[in-house]
């Protein structure tokens, strides 16, 4: 298989950025999309031009941690459905095709190279208040903290949030209200969370703001793209959980 590859170049922050053409042949349609630009990148390293290789971001390369983030076609992650990058193989796509790659943009994920973005806004919202405040030890009995079945799956289904930043990405006020409420759903689900819920809330949305995400329109965009297909309900149980902290505190 071969394809002519539109990718997004850009040295740092700071740097202004352009597109570059490149052909990659001799492609197998079992490659994944990653395994594919590992090939373009030996040969670009063979070559010994002075080309940089393209730089992206992998680490588990299973569709785990999210890290390997990159608009594919114009779509986060790649056509794929409930899928992250590193998930796409090149069957995908129709031999001689063009395929765009670029970064995901938010003025909250500046670009560090090609590719590569600084998700660490994810991190700050998750340090102002995304756990449980508790005294650490040996694991409790199971069955020392009953929990109904319908709260464990609501709590699971938002613990599946990778914080991939595809729903930032996608979405055209670059929000991250998908992310946060999955984090702020998942805790007040659980009786341990419910403790911290009114300071959680408030904190993780006031950093959210600071960050500079923008807020939601309700197009459903976010949930559409989730490669772990985070359900939108979490935002308006964020909203939810937001306006009780306000009016009533704790």
């Amino acid at each position: 298989m071969k394809f002519t590859l539109k990718l997004w170049r850009q040295k740092g922050r700071t740097e202004p950025g352009a597109f570059e053409t490149r052909v990659v042949e001799g492609v197998s349609e079992d490659m994944s999309f990653l395994e594919m630009l590992d090939k373009m990148n030996n040969e670009i390293e063979a070559a010994k031009d002075g080309v940089e290789p393209f730089a992206f971001d992998s680490d588990c390369r299973e569709g785990i941690c999210g890290t390997c983030s990159m608009v594919i076609g114009g779509r986060p992650h790649g056509p794929g459905e409930l899928s992250t990058t590193c998930q796409i193989y090149m069957r995908e796509f129709k031999d001689g095709e063009t395929i765009t790659v670029e970064p995901f943009r938010a003025a909250a994920f500046p670009v560090l190279r090609d590719s590569v973005v600084d998700r660490s806004a994810f991190d700050r919202i998750i340090g102002a208040g995304g756990y449980v405040s508790t005294n650490t030890g040996g694991a409790p009995d199971a069955n020392a903290l009953p929990i109904s079945k319908a709260d464990a799956e609501l709590a699971m289904d938002a613990a599946q949030c990778i914080g991939c930043g595809a729903c930032v990405a996608v979405c055209k006020n670059a929000s991250a209200m998908l992310f946060t409420s999955a984090k702020v759903s998942h805790l007040v689900s659980l009786p341990q969370g419910k403790v911290e819920r009114t300071p959680r809330v408030l904190a993780m949305v006031k950093q959210m703001d600071q960050e500079g995400f923008g807020n939601c329109t309700n197009e459903g965009e976010c949930e559409a793209v989730c490669p772990k297909g985070i359900s939108i309900s979490h935002i308006a149980r964020m909203n939810r959980e937001y306006v009780r902290a306000k009016l009533f505190g704790a």
